[in-house]
């Protein structure tokens, strides 16, 4: 695996009980030495008569073990003060912002210098879903645009293979592992993404210890979405019900919205009305009027004024 020892030191430092992103980004531990690392440390965190360097350097140790047991997937791992650590889009507060990532594949087109789009949606598209979906990728593509989504079923997995159609370039970001695709269905359209040019990324080396850790990282690559993309777009999902139900889409949209991120909704009223799978696009668009609509009729439009 590819690091540097930065982001060893990085990954170490937030092992600690206390320590979470903010932490490292107000200490801006990527400029201290182990040294002042555990000075701080020390100040901080409740755990101060077990933080020494003998401590931090076995810490270390057994990360890089681990890190190099891993074999046969060509995989990186950059944290922030690396040179090639992608900068975030929007306005995120610090503890919201990722310190370190895994990734597979062209690490470069994370750079906020690239026209990035998200693209997500729903599970279970109907096939007219399907095809809007696919077209408006198509275009998106003709300009340019890397295509981001979360590999999921769906919506998220039509985005990225009708970029791979179209010969462009593509980013999927896990709530797994780079090298323990899911869903696992998925892993060998993860193989062709990288093959392609494109790029796998993560927060996780390990998969998850339980259901409920997998729905808290489903949320936290939902913000990832949302601040590696210059504009986020919702094909089709449900409305959020009084039962309590919710999803990704919906979650995502709201994080765009939060860190300042241009939304966009594919949405015809005179044929969507009636369909639930579009009922989060029809709220959107009626509770807010900053998002762009985007239909067959004003493809061309809609596209251009995302890109503007």
């Amino acid at each position: 695996m590819k690091y540097s020892e930065n982001a060893i030191n990085i990954l170490v430092t937030k092992s600690f009980k206390g320590v979470g992103s903010a932490w490292i980004i107000r200490n801006r531990v990527w400029e201290k030495s182990i040294f002042e690392i555990i000075s701080i440390l020390k100040m901080d965190t409740k755990y101060t008569r077990q933080i020494d360097v003998d401590t931090f350097e076995k810490l270390k140790g057994t990360l890089i073990q681990k890190l190099n047991d891993v074999k046969g997937f060509n995989i990186g791992l950059t944290a922030i003060g690396d040179p090639e650590f992608p900068r975030i889009r929007g306005s995120v507060k610090k503890s919201e912002q990722p310190v370190f990532l895994y990734y597979r594949g062209d690490l470069s087109l994370l750079k906020d210098t690239n026209r990035n789009v998200s693209v997500i949606g729903l599970l279970t598209p109907d096939r007219e879903i399907e095809l809007i979906e696919r077209e408006v990728v198509s275009e998106l593509v003709k300009c340019g645009v890397t295509i981001v989504s979360g590999l999921a079923l769906g919506c998220d997995t039509i985005a990225h293979k009708q970029v791979l159609d179209s010969n462009g370039k593509t980013i999927a970001i896990l709530p797994s592992p780079v090298n323990r695709i899911l869903p696992k269905v998925n892993s060998e359209l993860a193989d062709k993404i990288v093959r392609k040019g494109g790029l796998l990324i993560s927060e996780y080396f390990e998969i998850a210890s339980d259901k409920f850790e997998l729905l808290r990282r489903y949320k936290a690559r939902d913000r990832l979405q949302a601040m590696y993309s210059d504009c986020i777009i919702l094909t089709a999902s449900y409305s959020r019900n009084n039962l309590g139900n919710d999803s990704g889409s919906r979650i995502a949209m709201q994080y765009a919205l939060k860190y300042s991120i241009q939304r966009a909704v594919i949405y015809d009223q005179s044929e969507n009305l009636n369909n639930p799978k579009y009922g989060l696009n029809k709220q959107l668009t009626s509770d807010q009027s900053d998002i762009t609509i985007i239909n067959r009729s004003n493809l061309a439009d809609s596209i251009k004024k995302i890109l503007e």
